[in-house]
This record gives structure tokens, C-alpha cells and sequence, in this order.
């Protein structure tokens, strides 16, 4: 009983740590992304590509989303691009590291064990005890053991060791992030893919259809029927709808690349896959999840929370630094002439000794280094919450842009649909001579530009789609080929 107080006081001051203790913010006071009620549906058109997409509150993102777009090709290429792409192996490497570097700091919490042995060989000189002429050359041997200790009286450590378990979390949500923007970069570019596959095809028509239109304009200027004029006209428009094709392959072979690198190939290494927008199946029950379930699923904001917990636990290990540091030391060994005496009777050695070091005057640097990672604490903070509102910018975005997207497509079909029968109805005037050949141009002009708007808007209802997957955090947590973090699902 006589010891209960000192063993209360020692149980109380391992059990304390200097410094804020983190507490995760709050979840935005925020319950939708849109100032008005948003539409429960996009709109729809009767195309490819054209269904209306439903938004869902609070159903669940499955982890493999891109599942969703009923492709073969995409699924074996997402498949292929995590397992062989270098910026994946970057970030699972960063987390080994990081995970290596906590179980480091963990080793401060026990003693240091260090076994030493040495062998000296040396001259003396007598003078030193007086005697001047006595010299002797002898050999000394020393083994010994030594133990180590820094009690944590004030929780320095357990603030270091926080801050590392913080960067490992850190790493861990970099991984996410990376298995996401990985994902979301390969459906976007198989997207970008097949949009500029439809592009080209539609070009590759108005081409085709522009020189029977040449052919007919020649025979006609032949016999008489037109002016030169019109025929040269015609070369000129079809001169300029072949002139926009290298662009297109330019960019559709600049896209391939792209999803070569993605899959971690190079560019002379393609992979066997090809995308089409026929290929694609439009998912039509969009999840929605609340801004408060949000700061859960996006992994750049869990990675700035980790970055919060890190700070907030730095303000702890500078804390402690200016507080008393304790110390335990102790050594036992054995000191011979002859390796063979070591550890005989009278050749044992040992020591035990105990410090305390007040930090009393260092020219203001300890307590300028408090301040400045409580600046850094605040910088952190501040941080967060300009990625928490970036997160929901984005979502808020992409909604916007699913519903500008279906209006979008319904406008551009009722644009082409009209510019085709405008173009058939002004070809068989034009053959019965009852328009002349300006307006048969300005009709087909027209229709051009209508077929490679309505694919553009074809593939932009994909893209975006796959942006608002990305943007509510790509359901990582439900992901049966990575491990998520323990607590790190809503």
C-alpha cells in the first residue's frame, strides 16, 4: 500500500502523451450537390448510348464499377492494366515502405540490446603513473552486454510512432487513389477510343458520300447541266472532309498509345483490344452517395485526413522535446589480457546508471519548432477541407454534366435525324433540278457536322459517366482483389 501512490503516479504518466489527441473532422453539413432538388432521371434518346440513367441515394458502388459497362474487352484491360502498370507498383511499394517505417518506430517503445567484443593490442608508458622508465606492451580483450532505455514518461514516442501509423495510412489511401485514377484512366480512354473509331467512321462516310456527289456533279458538268463552278466546289468540300481524317487517326493512334502505357506496354505493344461504342452498354442505375458517406469513399480525402492525424501528432513530439528526457543505461562484461580469461573470477565489469536532461536554453528552437508544427497542423487542416470541397465540386460536376449530357444527345439525334432527311430530300430535288447546287451544299454541310456531333455526344454520356464513379470514390472498399483498411469502409 505504502508503494500504491508511486505506482499510480508511474501508471499516470505512461499512460499520458503530450499534444492534441486527434479526433477526425466532421462530415460536411451538406445534405445534396445541387442548390435545387436534383432530377431523378437524365434524359433519354433513341440511340445507342441514349437510355436514361437513374440516380440511386445511398446504393452501394461496386468495387469493380467498370463491370458495369458490359464490355469483355474493358474488363480484360482494367485487368491487365493492374497487374502489369509501373505506377501501381510505385504505390503499393510506397505503402510497403511506410508500413516498414511504422514497425521501425515501434522499436523505441522496448530496451536497445547491443553485445559488443574487442581486442586491443598497446604500449604503455610508466611516465604516466610516474614512472618513466617502465614500458610494457600488452593485450586487452573486453566482451560485454549493454541495455538501453528511454522511458516514455511524456509521450514522445508514442507521438513518433502515431505520426508513422499516420503515414502509413497516408499510403495507404495513395494506393487507392492510384488503383482508381488507373481504372477511371483506362475506361476513359477506351471510351475516348471507340468515340474516335465512330468519328472516323462517320468522316470516312461523308467522304464516301461526297465523291458520288463529285462523280455526279462531273457527268453533269459533261453534259452541260452545270457550271464548272460547282464541280470545283465540290472537290473543295471533299478536299476538306478528307483533310479532317489524319487528325482523327492522329488522335485515335495517339489514344492507343496511351492505353498500351496504361496496361504498362509500349507503344509498339498495343494490346490485342479495340473499343467501339456498340461495344459499350451505358449503365443505366447510377449510385448517388450522401457528401457525408463521401468523405469515407474518396481516398484523397482520407489521404488528407492522414495527413491531419500525422500533423496534429507532430505537435506532440515537439511538445515532449522540450520536456525532461529520462534515461537508463546499464552494461555488464568482462575485461582479460588473454581471450581465454574472459569471464573468469575477477574480470567482470559492469555499470548502472540513470539520467534526466532538462532542455533549458537552445537559442529558441524547440519552441519555434512547436510552433511551426502547429502551423503545420493548420496548414493541414486548412488542406483538408479545400480537398473535401474539391471531392464534392466534383461529384456535383459530374452530375451536372450526366444531365447536360442527356439533353445534349436527345438534341444532337432530333439535329441529325433532321439534317439526314433535309440532305436525302435536297439530293432528289438537286437530281430533278428543283435546287441548285449552293443549297444541296449548304445541306450537306450541315449533315456533316450533325453525324460528328451526335457521336461526340454519343461518347461524352460514357465518359462522364465514368467520371461520376470516379468522383464518388470508385467503391475501393468493396474491392475483393485489394485488402482495404481496416475501418476505412462507411
Amino acid at each position: 500500500m505504502r508503494h500504491a501512490p508511486i505506482l499510480a503516479a508511474a501508471l499516470l504518466l505512461a499512460s499520458c502523451a503530450v499534444g492534441p489527441d486527434f479526433e477526425r473532422p466532421a462530415a460536411p453539413a451538406v445534405s445534396g450537390y445541387t442548390p435545387e432538388p436534383l432530377a431523378p432521371q437524365t434524359a433519354a434518346s433513341n440511340v445507342a448510348g441514349g437510355a436514361a440513367q437513374h440516380f440511386v441515394p445511398g446504393r452501394e458502388i461496386p468495387g469493380e464499377w467498370w463491370t458495369l459497362f458490359h464490355s469483355t474487352a474493358l474488363n480484360q484491360l482494367v485487368a491487365e492494366s493492374l497487374k502489369a502498370n509501373p505506377d501501381l507498383e510505385a504505390a503499393q511499394a510506397s505503402l510497403r515502405q511506410a508500413r516498414e517505417n511504422a514497425y521501425a518506430a515501434e522499436g523505441a517503445f522496448f530496451p536497445k540490446v547491443d553485445a559488443s567484443a574487442q581486442h586491443e593490442r598497446e604500449k604503455i608508458s610508466g611516465a604516466a603513473f610516474g614512472q618513466p622508465g617502465v614500458h610494457s606492451i600488452l593485450s586487452l580483450n573486453t566482451a560485454s552486454l549493454s541495455v538501453g532505455y528511454a522511458p516514455d514518461v511524456f509521450g514522445g514516442t508514442r507521438r513518433q510512432v502515431e505520426s508513422a501509423e499516420a503515414q502509413e495510412d497516408y499510403q495507404r489511401f495513395q494506393l487507392e487513389a492510384a488503383y482508381l485514377t488507373l481504372t477511371s484512366n483506362v475506361v476513359a480512354a477506351a471510351v475516348q477510343e471507340a468515340g474516335l473509331r465512330a468519328q472516323l467512321a462517320a468522316t470516312e462516310d461523308i467522304v464516301k458520300a461526297d465523291g458520288e456527289l463529285l462523280n455526279l456533279l462531273q457527268k453533269q458538268f459533261q453534259l452541260g447541266a452545270v457550271a464548272r463552278s460547282a464541280v470545283l466546289q465540290q472537290q473543295a468540300l471533299l478536299a476538306q472532309a478528307r483533310a479532317t481524317l489524319p487528325p482523327v487517326q492522329k488522335q485515335l493512334a495517339q489514344q492507343r498509345n496511351r492505353i498500351a502505357a496504361l496496361a504498362g506496354r509500349f507503344a509498339s505493344q498495343p494490346p490485342e483490344q479495340t473499343f467501339e461504342l456498340a461495344s459499350l452498354t451505358l449503365p443505366q442505375e447510377l449510385p448517388l452517395s450522401l457528401p457525408s458517406q463521401l468523405i469515407e469513399q474518396r481516398p484523397d480525402v482520407r489521404a488528407a485526413e492522414a495527413t491531419l492525424h500525422q500533423a496534429s501528432a507532430e505537435i506532440g513530439v515537439a511538445t515532449a522535446n522540450m520536456l525532461p528526457q529520462f534515461n537508463i543505461t546499464g552494461s555488464i562484461g568482462s575485461t582479460a589480457t588473454t581471450i581465454g580469461a574472459l569471464f573468469s573470477p575477477g574480470t567482470g565489469v559492469w555499470t548502472l546508471a540513470a539520467g534526466v536532461m532538462q532542455p533549458i536554453f537552445h537559442g529558441g528552437t524547440l519552441l519555434h519548432q512547436k510552433r511551426a508544427a502547429e502551423a503545420g497542423y493548420d496548414a493541414a487542416a486548412a488542406q483538408y477541407r479545400s480537398t473535401v470541397i474539391g471531392a464534392v465540386q466534383n461529384v456535383a460536376d459530374s452530375l451536372r454534366a450526366l444531365q447536360s449530357d442527356a439533353d445534349a444527345l436527345q438534341a444532337q439525334v432530333e439535329a441529325e435525324r433532321s439534317a439526314a432527311e433535309s440532305l436525302g430530300l435536297a439530293r432528289q430535288q438537286y437530281r430533278l433540278g428543283a435546287v441548285n447546287y449552293l443549297e444541296l451544299l449548304n445541306t450537306e454541310t450541315a449533315y456533316q457536322q450533325a453525324r460528328i456531333n451526335l457521336v461526340q455526344a454519343q461518347a461524352n454520356r460514357f465518359a462522364d459517366t465514368a467520371a461520376l464513379f470516379q468522383a464518388l470514390g470508385g467503391g475501393w472498399w468493396n474491392r475483393t482483389d485489394v485488402a482495404a483498411h481496416d475501418g476505412a469502409s462507411n
